[in-house]
């Protein structure tokens, strides 16, 4: 018996040390990290967050969206670049796609108006959202703000590199896009037969907008907390937030499409208040992500059972 206890006590140390303090705690209490994450989000009030987050990026998508079409269609057919927002769209506001690229379409064909004061205006908007966003992450991520700051300069610099870098990922995917629905369009002969490759086209667009989805999410908790994570903790929290939104997104097209009234009850304001909702759901699985990677980190330093450490402002000084 004794010998047992000495071989677990030794495959314990070998597995620590192979996988890391932190992985050797989450694989072995998964339920116990998953509700230190709850409780670390509700303590950094993550919902009222999100609120802010999806608020703004109401604000920010179609003006965002306008500014790289309009680019976009000096080098990509309008057409399929539209096919290509419209598809992916789905991903964020699953059910509403449809209304905002009708929306785009109509200004790509009075793209005269755009004036320079129009321009600066779409250009500011555009950038609101990744700015609230960078807010919330510092809430999250305290630990790290308290330690070190980031410079105003290299704030107010991030939205637009981010807004230069969604536009050529999506003219990537607009070309990867147009590349695979033409192998859809194609047959294969084989033991006498004729195959198509509709659904092999099918299965790699999903795949190409799974892991572009991932992809936008580890670059996110790369960049927006303060102090650059490693590429394994934002890859864990891209994950999670990925494979929850998946689940997300099609709870919603079924709650839009069977049980909800919300066109009865907001009228025309129906497509709004539904992308709100959406955005909603994603601003929070967003902020979950980065959740768990701020308990992730904080396992390398403090026991697995702590208490969750929310963010707080200092009292003012008493006369």
């Amino acid at each position: 018996m004794q010998s047992d206890a000495v071989a677990v006590l030794v495959w314990h140390a070998a597995l620590m040390q192979l996988v890391g303090r932190q992985t050797a705690q989450l694989f072995k209490h998964p339920g116990a990290f998953g509700m230190r994450t709850l409780k670390g989000f509700r303590a950094n009030q993550g919902l009222l967050l999100a609120g802010a987050v999806a608020y703004y990026a109401l604000l920010s998508v179609v003006p965002l969206l306008i500014l790289t079409v309009i680019a976009l269609s000096h080098f990509v057919d309008q057409a399929a670049l539209l096919q290509t927002v419209g598809r992916y769209l789905e991903w964020l506001v699953p059910g509403q796609s449809r209304a905002i690229v009708l929306e785009l379409a109509n200004f790509l064909a009075h793209r005269d108006v755009l004036g320079w004061v129009l321009l600066a205006s779409m250009l500011f908007f555009s950038s609101l959202a990744f700015t609230v966003l960078e807010n919330a992450m510092s809430v999250i991520f305290h630990h790290r703000v308290a330690i070190r700051r980031r410079h105003f300069l290299i704030s107010a610099v991030i939205p637009y590199v981010y807004i230069l870098s969604l536009g050529l990922g999506l003219l990537l995917v607009t070309l990867v896009s147009g590349s695979l629905q033409a192998i859809g369009q194609r047959q294969v002969e084989f033991l006498w037969r004729s195959w198509s490759l509709g659904g092999l086209s099918g299965v790699l667009l999903y795949l190409l907008g799974f892991v572009g989805e991932i992809f936008v999410l580890t670059s996110v908790y790369m960049v927006m907390p303060v102090g650059r994570p490693s590429l394994h903790h934002a890859l864990l929290g891209a994950v999670a937030a990925a494979l929850l939104w998946e689940l997300s997104r099609r709870l919603l097209v079924w709650y839009f499409t069977t049980l909800s009234q919300i066109g009865t009850v907001y009228g025309s304001l129906t497509t709004a208040i539904a992308v709100l909702l959406s955005l909603e759901v994603a601003a929070t699985l967003l902020l979950l992500g980065a959740q768990v990677i701020s308990e992730y980190e904080r396992l390398a330093s403090e026991a697995f059972d702590a208490p969750a450490h929310p963010f707080t402002t200092p009292a003012p000084h008493e006369p």
